[in-house]
């Protein structure tokens, strides 16, 4: 039997393609051999970015010895966890349950045929080490637990769906809405930032971009300077750390200290969007140009190396090149002072740190802000001015020389919901900068979704080499209509619009639980797994259930759509006691809760094309978390809700909370002062 993978559309899934173990991926198929042949299954989840799934790769899965092994004892499946986040949830849950440790990449668990995990751990190296046991051992003793100690398995497998189911959240009565688990989770994440070096909590460091996002509106509701404070702090931080690329643009996926200056070196979609989102609105509370240069560097980069030419982002850079975690990105002093004159490296050396010990492996050097410019400029005895331009050019020579080397590897796959995060971050960012080339790039991802993943009223969750497929989750319906909701107020379309309505809708249909409330990760027609989640803690990416609330939120007060606003009402009761105990994981249901016990501010601009768009830019100059600025020229006709206000021959706007709207406002500078003293004023 072969190896089953070279089909898939699955990068990751490709590159063990030529492994000689007998893979399969996960489907009918593998489960229905593992019945016949009363076989456990090996189940490997990974990601073609994750640098210890290489490593075990190389050492267990490219050894034939091992690969043996395997293929006599398992049915194996290997699964790109990006592809199938709802495996990836429930076993990643059967992990930390089974051996009480946190979960990870690659995941490694053991299944009977019917499912059921009954062992399991990450990587495992091939021979004993770091206090792990060698993976050929293993493989056989996990083979002899199956077939001599059945009884046991099914009993722990009973004890284990059990605990499993009753994780997931229970209808809770009587609930009253209130803003105590706003205030609880701002306090919380408040307690946990590093006030000196910023980001949440010790190494290693996450961005949390949701979590920042909601810091910093709740700041501005609440007046809380200190905490407006400590998220500028932290994304000052960033942008000058290593976990930034300092030469290409975009932000590694963590820092594995925590001053943020060594990154693990994946570059990641999805977190990016929402990154390029947040720092544009810290640019427009603050005005630094730093932020303004992490946008436009980051937009330069998704543009420049994550766009297909049909339209859709890709989903991920590799950590590794030439099989070094890294190497890609990092420099030696020498290699820095052959390529730059004299004069270039005088302010390059203090300025990125290279005139201090090497801070990566090898005697290498990955570039941080060490030093700011205007202190180089003082040191060496130069105008600031002057080393500006020493800097420009020092960059662009470095930058030249790296595009040469041998570059990390794409997972060129293009996924809906993280195309979804950065249409929105793209978006978001052309608003507030008033780009129009990144507004055109977020429009071709956009419309790459709705011309190719939507298919019959229905999502599809990839897409690569002109095949869409998988059945969506409920990350990629809300992200979507989070997408498509901001890409309205960059530039109105109808056809969005009704896109919007229609993933809406879908959403309700296929995901919706009409009896407890919330929303299903899978569908109501998806395969039968061992668990059907219904998620609401938020992770890498925000919640699912806390995004649909949100949007549904904002659309049923857009369109004055009741269906809408009582499907989000019941998701925020039925989280609402996971709120109250543990608010600091729930940051978009707290921030879909704000908007329903304050209702969404929605402005609507109608009149002539040239002096509202006018108006739009201005608001768009404006930091207005809360509030949905759409600009509907004359020539659109009969508009459902709020949106159903008569164009005039000069602009009129209409400011609405939920759906009242008060009488229309005709001077811009009213507007603004109205806009500018906040959701209550």
């Amino acid at each position: 039997m072969s190896n089953r993978l070279a089909g898939e559309t699955s990068p990751y899934l490709q590159q063990h393609a030529e492994n000689p173990v007998q893979w399969h991926p996960w489907g009918e198929e593998a489960l229905r051999l593992a019945r016949e042949q009363d076989k456990p299954i090996l189940l490997s989840v990974g990601y073609s970015a994750c640098h210890w799934c290489h490593v075990m790769a190389h050492e267990s899965f490219e050894d034939p010895q091992i690969a043996a092994t395997m293929n006599r004892l398992f049915v194996n499946i290997k699964v790109d966890r990006e592809e199938r986040p709802d495996l990836d949830q429930i076993y990643q849950s059967a992990h930390h349950m089974l051996t009480q440790r946190a979960g990870g990449w690659p995941l490694t668990m053991f299944l009977t045929p019917e499912q059921k995990p009954y062992f399991g751990g990450t990587y495992f190296p091939k021979s004993p080490r770091y206090g792990l046991p060698g993976f050929g051992p293993l493989l056989e003793q996990v083979a002899q637990v199956y077939h001599s100690k059945r009884a046991e398995i099914d009993r722990q497998n009973e004890s284990l769906l059990e605990f499993m189911n009753r994780t997931l959240p229970a209808p809770p009565g009587e609930v009253t809405l209130s803003e105590a688990p706003i205030a609880a989770a701002a306090a919380d994440l408040r307690a946990s930032f590093d006030e000196k070096h910023g980001g949440l909590g010790g190494a290693p460091k996450f961005p949390h971009p949701y979590e920042l996002a909601f810091c910093l509106s709740v700041a501005r509701s609440t007046g809380g300077n200190r905490l407006r404070e400590l998220v500028l702090l932290t994304l000052e931080k960033m942008a000058q750390g290593g976990i930034y690329d300092q030469l290409g643009g975009g932000f590694c996926r963590y820092s594995v200290d925590q001053y943020w200056l060594i990154p693990h070196f994946e570059k990641m979609l999805y977190d990016n969007g929402p990154l390029l989102k947040l720092y544009a609105d810290a640019w427009l509370i603050t005005g630094n140009p730093l932020f303004a240069r992490v946008c436009e560097e980051t937009a330069a980069w998704v543009v420049r190396e994550m766009q297909s030419a049909e339209g859709g982002y890709f989903s991920s850079l590799d950590a590794d090149s030439e099989h070094e975690e890294g190497k890609y990105y990092v420099w030696s002093r020498e290699e820095i002072d052959a390529l730059l004159s004299d004069d270039e490296s005088a302010v390059v050396r203090p300025h990125y740190g290279v005139d201090r010990p090497p801070n990566f492996e090898n005697h290498a050097w990955n570039l941080y802000i060490a030093r700011p410019l205007q202190e180089v400029a003082q040191q060496i005895g130069r105008e600031p001015a002057e080393c500006e331009r020493l800097l420009h050019s020092a960059r662009a020579k470095l930058f030249a020389a790296r595009q040469k080397r041998v570059r990390p590897g794409r997972d060129d796959k293009i996924l809906t919901s993280w195309n979804a995060l950065m249409i929105e971050g793209m978006a978001h960012a052309a608003r507030a900068f008033g780009r129009d080339d990144w507004l055109a790039s977020a429009r071709r991802a956009l419309d790459f979704v709705g011309n190719t993943m939507w298919k019959h009223g229905r999502l599809l969750a990839t897409y690569k080499d002109g095949r869409a497929h998988l059945n969506a989750y409920v990350d990629d319906y809300a992200f979507v209509l989070a997408a498509t909701l901001e890409m309205l107020q960059a530039q109105f379309r109808r056809h969005d619009l009704e896109l919007a309505t229609a993933v809406a809708d879908a959403l309700l249909e296929h995901f919706e639980d009409r009896g407890s409330g919330g929303y299903f990760f899978t569908s109501h027609d998806h395969e039968q797994l061992i668990l059907r989640p219904k998620p609401g803690h938020d992770n890498a990416t925000p919640s699912g259930n806390g995004i649909a609330a949100l949007t549904l939120t904002r659309l049923g007060h857009l369109l004055g759509e009741h269906r809408y606003l009582r499907s989000a009402e019941a998701t925020l009761r039925l989280f609402y006691p996971s709120m109250a105990q543990h608010p600091a994981g729930f940051a978009s249901l707290c921030t879909a809760l704000a908007e329903v016990l304050e209702p969404t501010h929605t402005v609507v601009l109608r009149g002539p094309d040239q002096p509202l768009h006018e108006w739009q830019r201005s608001l768009s100059s404006l930091y207005l978390p809360d509030t949905l600025v759409l600009a509907v020229d004359s020539a659109v006709q009969a508009l459902p809700g709020v949106l159903d206000k008569p164009p005039g021959a000069a602009v009129n706007a209409y400011l609405c909370r939920g759906v009242n709207c008060l009488a229309p406002i005709r001077d811009l500078e009213e507007l603004l002062g109205t806009l500018r003293s906040g959701p209550n004023g």
